[in-house]
């Protein structure tokens, strides 16, 4: 009778937890969230209770800390401040008035301006790009600014390494900035520190996961950008790591697999945007301003291209990225062509790409037919009988390569390129930058791009979609299910 009682007291104290998890899951988990986002965290919960909980108190959180918040705000502010010194260059004349709209929007959430004169070349080949950044440290004077998601010292970054060894003993300032989890997670992660510290780099690691040091955060909140800055006068960015194109994962050596990438390189006043970008992270990082930077002092560029550049991540109040990928396809009239190797869209990028159909724009996607990502790969295409029924045309990248360019180019003159995925997660959880470019040459450039990508694809139909098995539709849809959870 004893062993019932203690039955008993033992299930009725089970079930009231059970209850107060679910009670309390409806209170705390949806305000702040997108209803999808909070419908799959409720699920989880629901479903698995206390793993529920233990894993929405270990990422359930998408913001930094309050103290990284407080210093992003002081740093935005900084921006806003400095903006006099940032907008330089003649703007090209007779902008379409959603473009100027979607300019202040940039602005008012970004804090960087839009600047005329600039010079803007694509990059697409991977090695070359690698040997431009190279060449452009090599002639530093001054100081060389490198930011990368995944920053690695092996054989195809060794002609950039050189260069940064080189300007450290010609005594140019060479600052480096990478993601600490990103690097942690990859080969050669000791041998590139120690190749940093040996030439004398002052090298920083962004968002460190250190609890020792009393340095962490949700720890999937990661900064994705890659940039180049030398002297003020030149810039890159893009999408590419600095690291070989396998980023030599043995996994992906046996499979063969090559990312292919697009940066570009920049000349101009658009430069300064760059560069404070880069001061922002440093900032963050180390609480410190660098000496002999001068954003007031601007180059002509060698071109007029209009530039704005977007920063976004969750030191960010709204979804820079996301809100500006939006307009844009409103804005498109004719032809939208989206490259994203991630593409999970919210419930606004996909309205606003049906819309587009349904006015009659051209909409293409390219994706790559394979993927690294087991869980993103199947979340992606869930999403592809709806973009089809649609009319979105889209390209599937030929395995062995994954093609892991983003750019959003519409009509004749605008386009986006940079970090950014068209996901989620870079909406919401990646620190990331993109560049938005007023300019028709521009867009030929990215068009010529976009057509090699098509010859080296194949197209995705319908008929084909609607004949896969059963097994790969419940994967996708429970795939994308749980990339819902931020």
């Amino acid at each position: 009778m004893e062993w019932l009682s203690l039955s008993t007291a033992w299930v009725a104290f089970v079930f009231l937890v059970d209850m107060t998890i679910r009670i309390t899951s409806i209170m705390f988990v949806p305000p702040g969230r997108r209803p999808t986002s909070a419908m799959a965290w409720l699920l989880l919960i629901y479903f698995l209770p206390v793993p529920g909980v233990l894993f929405f108190l270990l990422i359930g959180n998408p913001r930094l800390p309050k103290k990284r918040r407080d210093i992003q705000a002081e740093v935005n502010q900084v921006l806003r401040d400095a903006n006099e010194h940032l907008e330089l260059g003649t703007l090209l004349p007779d902008p379409p008035e959603w473009f100027s709209s979607l300019v202040r929007m940039n602005r008012s959430l970004g804090a960087l301006p839009l600047s005329g004169d600039n010079g803007v070349r694509i990059i697409s080949d991977y090695q070359a790009s690698i040997d431009a950044m190279a060449e452009a440290v090599r002639r530093a004077e001054k100081y060389v600014h490198v930011e990368f998601y995944i920053l690695k010292a092996d054989a195809a970054t060794e002609p950039f390494f050189r260069a940064l060894e080189d300007a450290c003993s010609r005594g140019v300032a060479v600052r480096v900035l990478l993601d600490h989890w990103a690097n942690l997670s990859k080969p050669l992660h000791g041998q590139t520190k120690e190749r940093l510290e040996a030439m004398g780099a002052d090298w920083h690691l962004l968002l460190p996961l250190q609890p020792l040091q009393r340095k962490f955060q949700r720890p999937d909140l990661r900064n994705h950008r890659k940039l180049v800055i030398v002297d003020g006068e030149v810039a890159f960015l893009g999408s590419q790591n600095m690291t070989d194109p396998s980023y030599n994962v043995p996994r992906n050596i046996r499979r063969g697999l090559q990312w292919v990438d697009a940066m570009v390189r920049l000349d101009g006043p658009v430069v300064r945007s760059v560069d404070a970008v880069f001061l922002t992270d440093y900032y963050s990082e180390t609480g410190i301003v660098p000496d002999g930077v001068d954003l007031a002092r601007v180059s002509p560029g060698s071109d007029d291209y209009d530039c704005q550049v977007v920063p976004s991540g969750p030191g960010f109040e709204a979804e820079n990225n996301l809100l500006m990928f939006v307009s844009l396809l409103y804005a498109a009239q004719r032809k939208a062509i989206m490259v994203s190797p991630y593409f999970i869209p919210d419930e606004a990028l996909m309205r606003a790409v049906t819309a587009a159909c349904a006015r009659g724009v051209e909409v293409e996607l390219f994706v790559s037919e394979t993927s690294d990502q087991a869980m993103v790969y199947h979340a992606q295409r869930s999403y592809y009988e709806d973009l089809l029924r649609a009319g979105v045309r889209i390209w599937m990248y030929r395995e062995p390569y994954i093609l892991h360019t983003k750019s959003l180019s519409i009509d004749d003159e605008t386009a986006v390129i940079g970090s950014s995925n068209m996901d989620m997660r870079s909406f919401g959880l990646n620190f990331e930058v993109s560049l938005l470019v007023r300019g028709g040459e521009f867009v030929e450039q990215l068009r010529e791009v976009e057509q090699d990508y098509r010859t080296q694809s194949r197209e995705l139909t319908l008929e084909e979609w609607a004949a896969q098995p059963l097994r790969s539709r419940v994967l996708d849809n429970l795939a994308r299910l749980t990339s819902a959870l931020q």
